[in-house]
Parts: structure tokens; C-alpha cells; sequence
């Protein structure tokens, strides 16, 4: 699922579980794991100084176009964790995001997943190319 290479950024957000997010084992749900993947995506592009919104008012969006999640331990009600999004490459067309959870529990991963998005016109629903304001400030925080 990961390439097979270094990442060329990391960004680590944490959240805590919450009882709504739970089944009746008392894990998190799975289909739960995207929405955290989203979050933790939204605060990432934030972080590269372009939140989210900005895109959207500038006419582009990100539409999901593949998911995978691979599960390999629960997380309980009210634990915290630490979700990783990794970048391998900076994008062109398509964003790839891949992604580690855990929490203190654990040594390794609970869970871990890719999502790609494609960069999109709103207007016209077509492909893009990254905002040229999105690539920067990846290349920026790649140099620090």
C-alpha cells in the first residue's frame, strides 16, 4: 500500500475517540477511520498554509476518487490518536495521502490507508493541476 520510499512529508494530528463512534464491542467503528483520515487531511493542507476553504473559494475541489483501509487492531471509546498523513510525492493532477493511526497502546500501527483525490475545476468538473500556492507551501515545509 506505501511506496517504497521515504516520505517527503509528514503530518501528525490526534484526536480522541468518541463514544458515538463506537459499536458494540466497543471499538471504534470502521467506517469511522475515513472521516479521521479527512480530518487529519484538512488540518494537513492547513498546515501547508492554504486551509481547505481557501481552495474551495479559489474554484477548486478535491474530490475522493480511491480509498483502501487495512485494519489490523481496534481502537477503544476515548483513546487518543496520533494519525499520521504521509505525502511521497508532490502532486500534480492527483493527490495521494496515505495514512498511520495510532495510539499509546500500541507500538505498532492500529490501522493505516491511502486515499487519492484529484485536483478539480468547480466549474467545469474537470481535472487540474495543483494550486500552484498548495505545491509551494509543501515545498516549503519539505526545505525546513
Amino acid at each position: 500500500m506505501f511506496p517504497e520510499q521515504e516520505p517527503i512529508y509528514v503530518y501528525t494530528h490526534q484526536l480522541r475517540s468518541r463514544y458515538g463512534e463506537t459499536d458494540q464491542m466497543g471499538y471504534v467503528y470502521y467506517g469511522r477511520y475515513l472521516e479521521y483520515f479527512e480530518e487529519a487531511r484538512t488540518e494537513m493542507i492547513r498546515s501547508l498554509g492554504l486551509p481547505y476553504a481557501e481552495l474551495e473559494k479559489k474554484g477548486v475541489m478535491l474530490p475522493v476518487i480511491h480509498t483502501e483501509v487495512d485494519y489490523k487492531a481496534p481502537i477503544f471509546y476515548d483513546e487518543l490518536m496520533s494519525i499520521e498523513v504521509l505525502l511521497f510525492e508532490i502532486p500534480k493532477v492527483r493527490l495521494e495521502t496515505y495514512y498511520r493511526v495510532y495510539t499509546d497502546r500500541k507500538e505498532a500501527f492500529h490501522v493505516q490507508g491511502k486515499v487519492e483525490l484529484c485536483f478539480m475545476k468547480e466549474d467545469t468538473r474537470k481535472p487540474c493541476r495543483a494550486p500552484t500556492n498548495f505545491t509551494d507551501g509543501l515545498k516549503k515545509v519539505m526545505k525546513a
